[in-house]
């Protein structure tokens, strides 16, 4: 049983706690407003409040709460998101006292990414992660609890509704897992005819220019490159040529802070395609001011499903926007070690791509030496 929240049009109000670090805070409330825009929500007022410990009962204070209900009711708003996770309790209590639709952050972004998924590898990836939530959420997903049921085809008389939904919904989620490891072996067996072939990915932080790069080198139309959020969620491979070197490329969907458990878990299988890739390409938007802080969530991402990348070229776009750049130039110089690995580009206006074309011919140059010493070794071993 999945749960659809219609975004469109509805005044909305976004709220958020503060336990520790309050620029981490509105750094991923202004993100949240970016989320809920992405699904045609409209954003009236972020309500931001400091507190020591989550409110078991409704995550924030009393007088907040209190604060946020008279807002609701004199502005006539429709939908409330919550930049943190709640409880099935939570989410229970909050709606019961504000009057108005409750969602998380969490069922946000599973929403923007059932929107966006095309191919059907994709559905099945994210209905898998939405099904999990459902189930951590179920409580607060049935209105009927009191309800009893019983009859043929069920466990007993007067099993609850609720119990109904949960077994069916592990139903579900064992079925999809099924499905998806069927498509993951076809998957596998197509990678394997390719193994000869230089494999490189795109990775990067959600809205960094992943997709116009990929246009850029492939010369491919790929999905609508416009200015939102999880503009693509489905992996697209093509065929590159740079001089006389052939290698495959690789565009990943874009990571974000507090990214659900949920679909990384059941993204770990597309995410593959990084883990097999022999190079991988960081898109970095350097006019944002969180850039840094990005940058550390996408490598802890790759970390978490098990990528550390061999060769990675570190590519800051958008040069053309950012004010601060030779500042920003400065602290990325001194950061990082491998300074031959990273460029400043511009995809919008295809400053240094030639640049880019020519680090990636020498890096696939090199690592098809490698690949044809080992084929080498293999050969002579037999």
């Amino acid at each position: 049983m999945l749960v659809t929240t219609d975004y469109t049009e509805k005044k909305t109000v976004l709220i958020a706690t503060v336990i520790k670090k309050q620029n981490q805070v509105l750094e991923e409330i202004s993100e949240l407003n970016s989320l809920a825009k992405t699904l045609g929500a409209i954003v009236i007022k972020e309500f931001i409040q400091k507190i020591k410990s989550k409110n078991p009962k409704t995550f924030i204070g009393k007088g907040k709460m209190e604060e946020i209900k008279t807002f609701i009711i004199v502005n006539n708003i429709k939908l409330v998101i919550f930049n943190d996770n709640l409880s099935p309790s939570q989410f229970k209590n909050i709606e019961k006292t504000l009057k108005s639709e409750v969602v998380d952050r969490t069922k946000v972004i599973l929403d923007i990414f059932s929107k966006r998924a095309k191919t059907s590898y994709a559905k099945a990836q994210i209905k898998l992660a939405q099904y999990k939530y459902a189930l951590s959420k179920l409580p607060k997903l049935w209105t009927h609890l009191e309800k009893q049921r019983g009859g043929i085809g069920f466990r007993g008389p007067g099993e609850s509704e609720i119990e109904t939904d949960r077994r069916n919904l592990r139903k579900s989620i064992n079925k999809l897992k099924q499905n998806i490891k069927l498509i993951d072996k076809q998957m596998n067996t197509q990678r394997k005819h390719r193994n000869n072939i230089i494999r490189i990915s795109l990775v990067g932080y959600t809205n960094v220019g992943k997709s116009t790069i990929m246009n850029l080198l492939s010369n491919a139309k790929v999905a609508t490159v416009e200015k939102k959020l999880f503009s693509t969620v489905d992996t697209t491979v093509r065929k590159i040529k740079i001089k006389k070197q052939i290698f495959l490329l690789s565009d990943t969907v874009g990571f974000i802070n507090n990214l659900p458990t949920q679909l990384i878990d059941s993204f770990k299988s597309t995410l593959s395609e990084i883990k097999e890739s022999d190079l991988l390409i960081h898109v970095i938007d350097i006019n944002k001011s969180t850039f840094i802080k990005e940058i550390k969530y996408v490598e802890n991402i790759l970390l978490e499903i098990g990528i550390k990348p061999n060769i990675i070229i570190k590519v800051f776009n958008q040069i053309d926007r950012c004010s601060e750049l030779n500042t920003k130039q400065s602290i990325i110089n001194k950061k990082y070690k491998d300074i031959k690995n990273i460029l400043f580009i511009s995809a919008l206006q295809k400053t240094s791509i030639k640049l880019l074309k020519q680090k990636i011919y020498a890096l696939t140059k090199r690592i098809h030496r490698i690949h044809r010493k080992k084929i080498c070794i293999k050969k002579n071993d037999k």
